[in-house]
């Protein structure tokens, strides 16, 4: 299958939310939350995601995820992960129980798409957040591993290669040359076709995947969430009454040297629709 044809997959089958000027979204992905050891990336980062999590459940979001939400190509088991980031998934099963929170499985956790008690949740490789009115343009939500022939059609041979061979030779220093995340040429390669497919077909695609946040000041149909494993921020997309902006989530230090968890705007808001 080409490109296009994976991405096409994605979608015929997915999901359609409602996107009115009421609504409000948040868009995260890539949080490889692990098993508590020291190659678990989320780890440094999951104080800024559970406070960012609350503030989003206060607020009124429905959360989605766009892909690689739990590390299972380095770990086998899902249940340590849940049990070491068991503050999460209750505040996921909160949002659950409130129709506010939607899934969608990555390359790195591709393996949620067979069902299994594991996964109390459904999960999708794509969802289509559709407006009232026909004039405006849907938006597509996908984690974006279908840009690569390695990361989708053989991810069994990726998910071999992370576990047994880049992952020990990370922890010596070797950045996996496969990974998008990790391998400039890799992400330009993925994100520019991702681009193409989305002005292609006119429409606005957002993933992850890539972990390099997108958003344009200019009007584009490629955008791109970030993740949540950079060394001292989390990123995300806020869509909340018709705008879309990109947030970042940090540690920041009041006047008296008080740290805080601090929500800040990194992007102009791109109108999304007319009131």
């Amino acid at each position: 299958m080409s490109v296009s044809s994976r991405l096409e997959h994605a979608f015929q089958d997915a999901p359609v939310l409602p996107l009115t000027y009421r609504s409000r979204y948040v868009l995260m992905s890539d949080c490889h939350r692990g098993i508590g050891t020291s190659s678990d990336n989320f780890l440094k980062n999951q104080h800024l995601f559970i406070a960012a999590l609350k503030y989003y459940y206060r607020k009124g979001f429905t959360y989605i995820e766009l892909g690689d939400g739990d590390e299972l190509w380095e770990n086998r088991n899902m249940k340590n992960i849940i049990e070491v980031h068991d503050d999460i998934f209750e505040m996921f099963a909160q949002l659950h129980r409130q129709n506010r929170l939607y899934l969608i499985y990555g390359n790195h956790d591709i393996i949620k798409k067979k069902k299994n008690n594991l996964f109390p949740y459904p999960f999708y490789e794509g969802i289509i957040l559709n407006p009232y009115n026909m004039s405006q343009r849907a938006i597509y939500l996908t984690h974006g591993h279908q840009a690569s022939l390695l990361n989708s059609t053989f991810w069994r041979v990726a998910c071999f290669l992370v576990r047994y061979v880049w992952s020990p030779l990370e922890n010596l220093g070797v950045l996996d040359p496969t990974s998008a995340a990790k391998n400039y040429y890799v992400k330009n390669k993925c994100e520019m076709r991702l681009n193409d497919w989305a002005s292609e077909n006119k429409h606005i695609l957002i993933t992850g995947h890539t972990h390099r946040p997108v958003m344009p000041e200019e009007p584009s149909f490629y955008y791109n969430t970030g993740s949540c494993v950079h060394p001292r921020c989390i990123t995300c997309i806020e869509i909340e009454r018709g705008v879309m902006m990109l947030v970042k989530w940090s540690m920041s230090a009041r006047s008296d040297s008080i740290l805080y968890v601090a929500r800040e705007q990194i992007s102009k808001g791109v109108p999304l629709m007319r009131n």
